[in-house]
């Protein structure tokens, strides 16, 4: 599964708030942007054909969930990113993130506590 920039805006919704129907995804949406209420369906329409969604038709309203759990989607794009951008190397990912932002101190805590974690293991 590989998602479009709009597609992604519509699974982070889903993500956020759970299935929902394509009024309400639309509604979330229209608080970032302007966006067509038959954008929004038509889009949620082909992305449940590529079953990126799936469609429970049971009620008179159709629900829309992601048909692929959200850190498996993520993972799969982060690897897809640091791959193309990073010729796979997740120390340039990170020293180029840290260098180009300033990092709290709360986030540096977490990050030395992940890396202690995993040279102990």
């Amino acid at each position: 599964m590989e998602p479009t920039k709009s597609e992604l805006e519509i699974l982070q919704v889903l993500w956020e708030h759970g299935p929902s129907t394509v009024r309400f995804v639309n509604d979330k949406l229209n608080e970032q942007r302007d966006i067509n209420y038959t954008s929004t369906l038509k889009l949620m329409q082909i992305m449940a054909d590529k079953e990126i969604l799936k469609r429970d038709e049971s009620q008179m309203k159709h629900i829309y969930h992601v048909a692929e759990a959200e850190e498996k989607t993520k993972d799969h794009l982060l690897n897809r990113f640091v791959d193309t951008m990073y010729q796979g190397s997740t120390g340039k990912l990170v020293m180029q993130l840290l260098g180009n932002k300033k990092t709290s101190k709360e986030d540096l805590r977490t990050i030395k506590e992940l890396l202690n974690k995993l040279e102990r293991e």
